[in-house]
């Protein structure tokens, strides 16, 4: 099996050679928005990264599995507000991954899993998967890194402790960024999230609701409008590399096993 993992350092010819119809193609995606004032705003980094964890893991269990590059923004919601950041529409985000789709499918490259880093391309996601099994029996699991790794969190720190430091501009992501990156991370910065927001006189009880008599309503609220600090609902002083370190491999572990057991088997209609 060759050594390189990532689909952009191979030859055309090293292409030919490795990306048949045995192979397996990971597609990393992210976004580029407010991630906490303390950490970067591109979490298709930590995406990417943890793609290569997950193909080195695959491939230990002999599974030949490579990276794609990166989808680096994320599907339009309300973190289009943040300073610097780059979302793109849905219908534009479900145009570049049907593209991606159908080159791959046309050199017979169909055991496919996304790896998704962003809540908001989970709709678009499933939209083109459904799609693509619809038109060509193309089966394309996706697997939320974050929603994933929420769930680990209280079994791997203690439910107290997990309840605390989950959240949006938290763990797990501040977490993972100072197991991957830990340079790029402000310190200095991180502080618990802000609270008390409210938006036409009612409270924010999320990033799209307000709270009226007891329940959530749906609104068209901006994530500034919830949060100053881009973090929500969470205290990320209490995120650690050493946890990042542990969803890491874990996901890693995760990831490879739905390769090995399930994606290299084929799982097309």
């Amino acid at each position: 099996m060759i050594d390189k993992i990532r689909m952009a350092e191979l030859t055309s010819e090293e292409a030919r050679q490795n990306l048949t119809e045995d192979a397996v193609v990971l597609l990393p995606m992210g976004s580029l928005e407010d991630q906490g004032i303390h950490a970067p705003m591109g979490d298709y980094m930590a995406a990417d990264l943890v793609a290569i964890e997950i193909a080195k893991a695959a491939r230990a269990d002999g599974v030949a599995t490579f990276v794609a590059p990166v989808i680096p923004f994320g599907g339009r919601d309300y973190f289009d507000s943040s300073h610097g950041g780059i979302s793109i529409s849905h219908a534009t985000l479900a145009a570049i991954i049907d593209d991606m789709f159908a080159c791959l499918s046309r050199h017979k490259i169909r055991k496919i899993m996304i790896v998704n880093g962003h809540g908001g391309n989970v709709p678009v996601i499933t939209e083109v998967a459904l799609r693509w099994r619809h038109k060509a029996g193309l089966f394309v699991p996706s697997m939320y890194l974050w929603q994933v790794a929420y769930g680990l969190l209280p079994d791997m720190i203690g439910k107290e402790k997990a309840a605390k430091v989950s959240g949006h501009g938290g763990d797990p992501l501040t977490s993972v960024g100072l197991h991957f990156y830990p340079n790029l991370l402000r310190e200095d910065l991180i502080r618990p999230s802000p609270t008390g927001a409210k938006v036409k006189g009612l409270d924010v009880s999320g990033f799209s609701t307000l709270r009226y008599d007891g329940v959530n309503i749906q609104a068209p609220i901006e994530a500034l409008e919830a949060t100053e600090t881009g973090a929500y609902n969470c205290d990320p002083t209490l995120s650690s590399a050493e946890t990042g370190e542990k969803l890491v491999t874990r996901l890693a572990k995760i990831g490879a096993g739905l390769v090995r057991d399930h994606v290299a088997r084929g799982l097309h209609d």
